[in-house]
């Protein structure tokens, strides 16, 4: 099976503190991994370094056969300002840029297909609300269908389920399942241990290094949850970054050595 993306050795800092470190391994294509681990593990830095909004400070990111314009990105609802004078239509319609451009004039099509993005995630006739009325499984429902429109085949999610309701999950949950038999490359942060193990076949345990990275059943043990949880005491948050030869090093899938020394 193919990859889509792959980490090389990689190292990502803020102001030089290590937030993930050294870590290796590759993303399958066409299938659904969890990243998950601690808090602060760096679970959500490594998905804005694999969008392109942060630089490793070493070590890289490969994209294997795609641009970086093939990756759709979903946020956490937190970092998003719901105060904008926006309607839905409006922030679903943001997922077509490649169509019409950021400053296009929206076409009829584009609005039939925003429509029917709106109406795939069950928000029919919801398109003039503005967005600050909206409830968060409502609001999370309209950027699944942004991301309808992108029509990427990579797929980030940063904790897309947080404070959902289970209806909106379980209807989001089985949009996940369609891409991933259309055969796009899904990768989420993600906290819900029973969902990771019904709906994502592999998974990455972060705790600022790879745990293990691999089939979710062998990956999310006792004895490496515990591992991660250890490994994450130890970080000492304050340290500047380490440096290590960086020879070209095979994906990882079971990592068990002890946190590097700073």
């Amino acid at each position: 099976m193919e990859d889509a993306i792959r980490l090389h050795n990689l190292t990502l800092t803020y102001h030089r503190h290590p937030v993930v470190h050294h870590v290796s391994g590759s993303f399958r294509a066409g299938e659904a991994t969890a990243i998950v681990g601690p808090n602060g593990a760096g679970k959500s830095t490594l998905l804005k370094a694999m969008v392109g909004l942060l630089t490793p400070h070493e070590g890289r990111i490969e994209l294997c056969k795609l641009r970086q314009r093939d990756i759709a990105y979903l946020p956490q609802q937190a970092a998003i300002d719901r105060s904008l004078p926006l309607t839905v239509a409006d922030v679903v319609r943001l997922g077509d840029w490649r169509t019409s451009g950021w400053f296009g004039r929206v076409s009829r099509q584009a609005r039939a297909r925003a429509d029917t993005a709106l109406a795939e995630v069950g928000l029919a006739g919801f398109g003039q609300r503005p967005i600050d009325e909206l409830s968060s499984g409502q609001f999370q429902r309209a950027l699944f269908a942004r991301l309808l429109l992108q029509d990427a085949p990579i797929v980030l999610l940063d904790e897309p389920f947080t404070a959902l309701d289970h209806k909106t999950t379980v209807d989001l949950l089985r949009l996940i399942q369609r891409w991933r038999s259309e055969g796009r490359t899904v990768i989420a942060v993600l906290h819900d241990f029973a969902q990771v193990r019904e709906h994502f076949p592999h998974t990455l345990l972060l705790a600022k290094e790879c745990i293990a990275w691999g089939d979710t059943a062998s990956v999310l043990t006792p004895e490496r949850l515990r591992r991660a949880n250890a490994m994450e005491e130890e970080w000492d948050e304050t340290a500047e970054v380490c440096r290590r030869d960086t020879a070209p090093v095979a994906p990882v899938h079971d990592h068990s050595a002890h946190p590097h020394q700073h």
